[in-house]
């Protein structure tokens, strides 16, 4: 049997981001590059879209997905004023690979999964990639984890995620930005007293410590 291949569009072709936010806005999941892993992406506040995403990825659905934002202005659209700790990683590490686990915006009430003790907060990372920020920008804030079944390592090119999808299901469009880092982001959680790492990746917790 022939692999399935998903479209293919490079993320320098002047039609890919016109492709990718029409995928979205359909309800479909787009992989696509950022500047630690490719991802695979929807649209937050179509829930049949986030369902698809996690049935593509076979995520638990008691792991919350992240959001990706493009603009200091998305950022409040999704998480409450950032302080403290959250306030200082943020000003130093983003755009970049760090994602913060910090208290929902008011109006922010899209289900992204996770424990019902979660329910209130939310993981933002703003990533130094111009493609997916350039996403971010034009289509809004995007839920998106990384490319692969839940459990296997992350892709950092395109053909990895075609066929790491290849039996099927697989995303509706792959956008192909070359080789990515291939080092996951840091996450950090900002909802207690003191900053605490959930997972150490491309950024060292230890460098982070200085202003957490």
């Amino acid at each position: 049997m022939t692999p399935f291949r998903p479209p293919l569009v490079t993320s320098d072709d002047p039609a890919a981001l016109g492709e990718a936010m029409a995928t979205l806005a359909a309800g479909g999941v787009v992989a696509l590059p950022t500047d630690t892993v490719y991802g695979l992406a929807v649209r937050p506040t179509l829930p049949a879209a986030v369902e698809a995403l996690f049935a593509l990825k076979a995520r638990p659905l008691d792991v919350a997905l992240p959001v990706l934002v493009g603009s200091r202005a998305q950022v409040d659209d999704v998480a409450a004023p950032l302080s403290g700790p959250a306030a200082r990683l943020a000003a130093r590490w983003w755009p970049g690979p760090l994602t913060l686990v910090v208290a929902r915006a008011a109006g922010f009430d899209a289900d992204l999964g996770g424990p019902a003790d979660g329910a209130g907060t939310v993981g933002v990372r703003w990533p130094d990639h111009p493609f997916v920020s350039g996403l971010c920008r034009l289509a809004g804030p995007l839920a998106v984890t990384s490319a692969n079944r839940h459990g296997r390592p992350p892709c950092s090119t395109a053909g990895e995620v075609t066929a790491a999808f290849a039996a099927g299901p697989a995303p509706a469009l792959v956008v192909d930005g070359g080789t990515c880092s291939g080092a996951p982001s840091t996450v950090v959680d900002c909802t207690g007293v003191a900053a605490t790492c959930l997972r150490e990746g491309a950024l060292p917790w230890r460098e982070l410590q200085r202003l957490a």
